[in-house]
């Protein structure tokens, strides 16, 4: 693929966020210049100024688009999205179009998966309790013991995977080296089996999972047929002392039903990483919940993102320009 030195290929970074670690650093765009030389590689730090740039841009990095922007976009052919979740720019305009769209999945399912199985060593060994009872200076071993539900073993435990993409992957990968029983739910059942999973079930057979799971794992993407997906009829499904456990999106919980189904202690625990409004409003009532598990959004979080990211977008880059498949790309019909 060449391009006029007149008009060369215009690549258009565009990553604005509160959160430090969702920009971009210096030397990210810096080392694309120094292996792509050939590409006009612009980096804006905030909207300011991108219309002006989107007008020719044939590459787009960005967490977002407004359709009226994508429809200004006329030279653009491929969109990466540093984030795994795309929902925010399934717009018809763009699902409609031939525009490529790629995705961080691959970025994010390795650290998102550990920090999962921290979250069930945590439900499991009690750590949130023993850390209260740490700051109240109380031993509280017998405390722990006659809590529900008790410490318990990982190993034989089964697990519940509502989603196999490249977290719950991963996920399924760690918890079976444990000594898990890992069961899942997906879209497509009879689908390749990864190797750490026992069975997989369709999605009309979520119950089954649900019944039979002692910790359930949420790791599917966000789209109509997901949101909502925890109510309380599948709350009223899951056992006694089971744990639920979110690092997808927020809105596949309803956040209040949680609340009264853990106050109530119709099932044992649940650690939650993602939220229906983020930040967590002050006044939400998921913060009092003894048996609640709130990490702020933080399962993603390392100091190698970057370079993760910059890995797959290189190498997507020189797929790209050698006219190969790229990888992560999404289906813009499901959305993921």
């Amino acid at each position: 693929m060449t391009r006029s030195p007149d008009h060369p290929m215009k690549l258009l970074i565009v990553l604005h966020h509160r959160f430090e670690l969702w920009n971009a650093p210096p030397w990210f765009p810096e080392g694309l210049r120094r292996e792509f030389p050939d590409i006009d590689i612009i980096h804006l730090t905030s909207y300011d100024g991108i219309e002006q740039h989107l007008r020719d841009a044939e590459i787009l990095i960005a967490w977002s688009l407004r359709p009226e922007q994508f429809k200004a976009a006329r030279k653009l052919r491929w969109i990466h999205s540093p984030a795994a979740a795309v929902h925010q720019l399934m717009f018809p305009e763009l699902v409609k179009s031939d525009v490529v769209l790629t995705n961080a999945r691959e970025v994010h399912g390795p650290v998102v998966a550990e920090h999962v199985i921290a979250l069930i060593f945590a439900l499991a060994k009690e750590i949130p309790q023993a850390v209260r009872l740490q700051q109240q200076h109380v031993w509280g071993q017998e405390t722990m013991w006659r809590g529900r539900p008790r410490p318990r073993e990982l190993m034989g435990a089964t697990l519940g995977l509502v989603g196999l993409g490249s977290i719950g992957r991963a996920v399924a990968q760690r918890a079976s080296a444990l000594g898990m029983r890992v069961i899942a739910v997906r879209e497509h059942p009879h689908r390749e089996l990864p190797e750490a999973v026992e069975e997989v079930f369709a999605t009309s057979e979520i119950g089954t999972v649900l019944q039979q799971s002692d910790y359930v794992v949420l790791a599917a993407p966000l789209t109509p047929e997901t949101r909502g997906l925890v109510n309380a009829s599948r709350l009223a499904m899951m056992k006694s002392d089971a744990c639920l456990i979110n690092v997808s999106r927020g809105p596949l919980v309803d956040e209040l039903t949680l609340a009264a189904a853990l106050r109530k202690h119709k099932i044992g625990g649940a650690a939650l990483d993602v939220f229906d409004k983020e930040p967590l409003p002050e006044d939400s009532p998921l913060w009092d919940l003894e048996n609640l598990l709130i990490t702020p959004h933080t399962a993603g979080l390392t100091e190698k993102l970057w370079e993760r990211h910059y890995a797959l977008i290189s190498e997507n880059l020189r797929r790209y320009l050698a006219g190969e498949p790229l990888r992560a790309i999404v289906n813009k019909q499901t959305g993921y």
